[in-house]
């Protein structure tokens, strides 16, 4: 099978592209902006701006992929807010492009989401939950999957919720790198107790879009962890398990905390439908910070 990724050199990008290129019944070909992070031939690997409409057809009229799986995306939350057009273009205007190109060599397209398509009300959030966005970043992520519910191609998107992992060179940080760096370096934080998510380890959002894009899945579906957390909850667990200093962790409301976005309280996502139809089977947190305590030991060695 033929399989195109968008924003191979994002986080989840590195953990999905290292499953497609150890399947030899794939054929990958890994975009992103810029050179790759890591070394790979040119039948493995194009730079691709997947604003550039031209850019995005080219490369699609001479691949030809059966399968695109889309992870580029612009990300964070408050930079989203404040540069709204650069948000739209990043992650509306390219799913406009993907969509056009997608047709045209008749590719099932499949689309990573996000839990902040939702107000914060309650959760855990199923499939058929209503979405109705606080912020700017979650108004382009929705934007993009009615663009994908109203077109004419095969597709499917995959909702997650914050998602922690490392990358190769280490530059990229989440709320657990943040935690444990900053009680290492003997930091005072704050970490809000009145937010709840299932925050999901970048390798099973991985196996989510491998299992997704590999059965040709239809439809919407939640791939995320399945603890439900707070970020306090995820400060105190990650204290623990790399045995830091937890007095230095301080739980405080969202309230007290200024940022030019607003976010979601409450959501977290029910993963009953993906676990059935995908086989989609995540790790616990715990297990996840096992994992990932392996791959920083992994990278100190090398």
């Amino acid at each position: 099978m033929k399989i195109l990724v968008t924003g191979a050199n994002g986080l989840l990008g590195q953990k999905l592209s290292t499953l497609l290129l150890n399947d030899k019944k794939v054929t990958p070909l890994l975009t992103s902006r810029g050179k790759s992070t890591t070394p790979l031939s040119e039948t493995e690997y194009k730079s691709l701006d997947i604003t550039d409409a031209k850019a995005v057809a080219d490369v699609f009229n001479e691949f030809r992929p059966e399968v695109v799986i889309n992870t580029a995306a612009m990300t964070m939350v408050d930079d989203c807010e404040k540069n709204q057009e650069a948000c739209w273009t990043a992650n509306v205007k390219s799913v406009e492009n993907l969509i056009h190109s997608s047709r045209e060599v008749k590719a099932h397209l499949v689309h990573v989401s996000t839990d902040f398509i939702f107000d914060g009300t309650h959760g855990p959030l199923d499939e058929m939950a209503k979405p109705d966005p606080v912020n700017f970043y979650g108004k382009s992520k929705l934007a993009a999957e009615e663009l994908l519910i109203g077109s004419d191609i095969d597709w499917c998107i995959l909702r997650t919720v914050l998602v922690y992992g490392i990358t190769r060179d280490m530059s990229r940080s989440n709320i657990v790198l943040w935690v444990k760096e900053s009680l290492e370096k003997g930091k005072n934080i704050k970490v809000v107790n009145d937010q709840w998510r299932t925050p999901t380890l970048a390798e099973d959002l991985a196996m989510g879009c491998y299992l997704a894009a590999s059965q040709k899945a239809k439809g919407i579906y939640n791939i995320s962890g399945k603890d439900f957390l707070s970020p306090y909850d995820i400060a105190m667990m990650t204290a623990e398990y790399f045995k830091l200093d937890k007095t230095l962790i301080t739980a405080t409301d969202s309230t007290q905390f200024t940022q030019p976005a607003r976010r979601p309280l409450k959501t977290g996502f029910i993963i009953d439908k993906a676990r059935k139809e995908l086989g989609y089977e995540p790790h616990s947190f715990e297990q996840g910070l096992s994992i990932l305590a392996a791959q920083i030991l992994k990278s100190m060695k090398a």
